[in-house]
């Protein structure tokens, strides 16, 4: 995809002259992309309640912040118009980095940088058009039994029911989303309701520059049903529909250009203006532009913007991603590595375990991610119906209408607040994995007060093993309790010759029951277990089917002194320390 600097310069010359060099004229008249950074904005101020939407006024003053700060402040417009004097095009300006992005050849870069004003002149090389991943989905078509099942349960997994009782919707909260295009989106049924409301309240196209978003691809018209579209029963899509909405297209479809990270800028910026509370993003970079090294929420444009806009007071969701299977990344994309940036991951509906295609954490530091999960496969709508679709994208909205509820409850949460309460809120919470990372949100956590969950299991030092033991009370199944052990199975299920599951290894999962069979939400009981390093940094981890009370056995050799053996079964999480 994006390689770093110095490496295209290598791939030029090695394919330039005979003697290895870059020809000349080539070198000194192909325009590229420039970020132009100035030192200061001298002389600029700025009237907050003349540039701010009122929406966006009172976001800054729910969460104490400053009406406008320094990187409010409008771009110098002496050094905007210098650059524009001497570059082919000025692409961007951004307020945030106090920069202006332009296509420029490098004689011309070479003057920029001579100006009055210029702290920095980088250039960032195209990448090489190849054809994005493209989502994964059925064509449309009638609504099965199947889908309608699927549809319900995709909101009814995070607590639609128990929002719904508490009149939980999202109103009151905007709700930005930076996609490919929205077509049909301003006809399909799906969203009559919004256009009754007036709830789309503003659109803006940043690669046409126009406000006209109803085209270029189908991706957000199914992202945005996954937080307020409905089927033609009313039974809904996301959690979200009460909300207001900025529709922002910044991506190109099927291609990977650094223009699609200079329109997100351009979008946030937009958003944060606007009024938003939340943006989702359901896209990222990766191969075609990165190393996974540099997944580290600071090398990017997009997860520096997601940063900045979270200092702003908005919610940042965004997809981890769909290159689990991938043997060459594997890894969450940007911006989802921003430590402020939501990572949703995608689990299977049926099994509620994670799909092979999500993709995994940590991010570069063993940094947790993704942070919390939702339905990876969903029904959304798209242009002449409904379909049902798969990835992290539709995860991502499905998270974000959670969001919208939770802080139409707490207004008086911050950004942060609520970022760390949507974690707390999740299934396995304080428990994690790179993975499953907390697990899936639940609306229950905001509306009752229940007790902690009561021991469901022992852990247990005997001779040269640490045992996992299901306590009786907790091991009742339909019609019988677990067994202690059972004859066919003397050791933990999984653990092979070595006795640790290979990093985030799962167990061979059961046939699923079909969706139309399934009769509620409830997720299958499993244990998951871990092993920590004395950083805290995962070792090992692994998800079991619990079929006997003796369920797991792991050696004391295996553990390092300041190691950890963390343990999570029906919402309780218990931590040996190795000594």
């Amino acid at each position: 995809m994006f390689f770093c600097l110095a490496f295209v310069v290598l791939l030029l010359k090695a394919s330039g002259s005979a003697c290895g060099q870059v020809p000349t004229s080539l070198a000194t008249s192909v325009a590229t992309r420039y970020w132009v950074s100035f030192r200061d904005k001298a002389g600029q101020r700025l009237r907050p309640a003349a540039y701010f939407s009122p929406a966006a006024q009172a976001r800054r003053q729910r969460q104490q912040l400053p009406a406008a700060d320094s990187t409010d402040f409008p771009v110098r417009p002496d050094y905007v118009a210098r650059v524009r004097a001497i570059a082919d095009t000025v692409t961007l300006v951004s307020r945030w980095f106090n920069a202006v992005a332009c296509r420029a050849t490098p004689a011309q870069a070479a003057r920029l940088r001579q100006l009055p004003g210029v702290q920095a002149v980088l250039e960032w090389p195209e990448a090489p058009l190849l054809p994005a991943a493209r989502p994964r989905r059925a064509a449309a078509g009638p609504l099965t039994p199947a889908d309608r099942s699927l549809a319900r349960r995709q909101t009814a997994s995070l607590g639609a029911a128990t929002f719904r009782r508490a009149h939980l919707n999202g109103r009151g909260l905007r709700i930005a989303i930076f996609d490919v295009g929205f077509s049909g989106a301003d006809q399909h049924p799906a969203f009559a309701h919004l256009r009754r409301r007036g709830a789309i309240v503003a659109t803006y196209d940043f690669l046409r520059r126009t406000p006209y978003v109803y085209q270029g691809g189908n991706h957000g018209t199914e992202v945005l049903s996954c937080i307020a579209g409905r089927l033609p029963d009313s039974t809904r899509l996301g959690l979200g529909e009460g909300a207001e909405f900025l529709l922002a297209r910044t991506e190109q479809m099927y291609r990977e250009k650094y223009a699609e990270e200079e329109a997100w800028l351009a979008a946030a910026e937009w958003a944060d203006r606007n009024g938003a509370d939340i943006i989702n993003s359901s896209l990222g970079y990766t191969t075609r532009r990165y190393f996974p090294e540099q997944m580290n929420g600071r090398t990017s444009l997009v997860a520096r913007a997601a940063e900045l806009a979270v200092r702003k007071g908005m919610l940042v969701v965004n997809a981890a991603g769909n290159d689990g299977d991938d043997p060459q990344w594997r890894t969450v994309g940007t911006p989802a590595d921003g430590d402020s940036v939501l990572a949703v991951g995608g689990i299977d509906p049926d099994t509620y375990l994670h799909l092979d295609f999500s993709s995994y954490g940590p991010a570069p530091g063993q940094r947790l991610k993704p942070n919390v999960v939702a339905f990876g496969v969903v029904v959304a709508a798209a242009p002449g119906g409904y379909v049902r679709t798969e990835g992290t994208s539709f995860a991502s909205p499905l998270v974000a209408g959670f969001a919208a509820c939770v802080w139409q409850q707490q207004r008086q949460l911050t950004a942060m607040q609520l970022f760390a309460r949507l974690q707390e809120s999740a299934a396995l919470y304080p428990y994690f994995d790179y993975a499953h990372g907390y697990g899936l949100p639940q609306a229950s956590f905001f509306t009752t007060s229940a007790p902690a969950p009561p021991a469901s299991f022992d852990l247990v030092r005997q001779d040269s093993v640490l045992a996992v033991i299901i306590r009786v009370e907790a091991a009742r199944v339909p019609a019988r309790t677990l067994p202690l052990f059972a004859d066919s199975v003397q050791a933990a299920p999984g653990l092979g010759t070595s006795g640790v599951a290979p990093v985030g290894q799962e167990q061979p999962r059961a046939t699923p029951t079909p969706a139309e069979e399934v009769a509620g939400p409830t997720p299958p009981t499993y244990l998951y277990w871990q092993l920590l390093d004395r950083e805290g940094g995962l070792r090992r981890y692994e998800v079991l089917e619990v079929q006997q009370r003796a369920v797991l056995r792991v050696p004391l050799h295996l553990l390092r002194p300041g190691d950890a053996v963390r343990v999570h079964y029906r919402g309780y999480t218990q931590t040996y320390a190795a000594p």
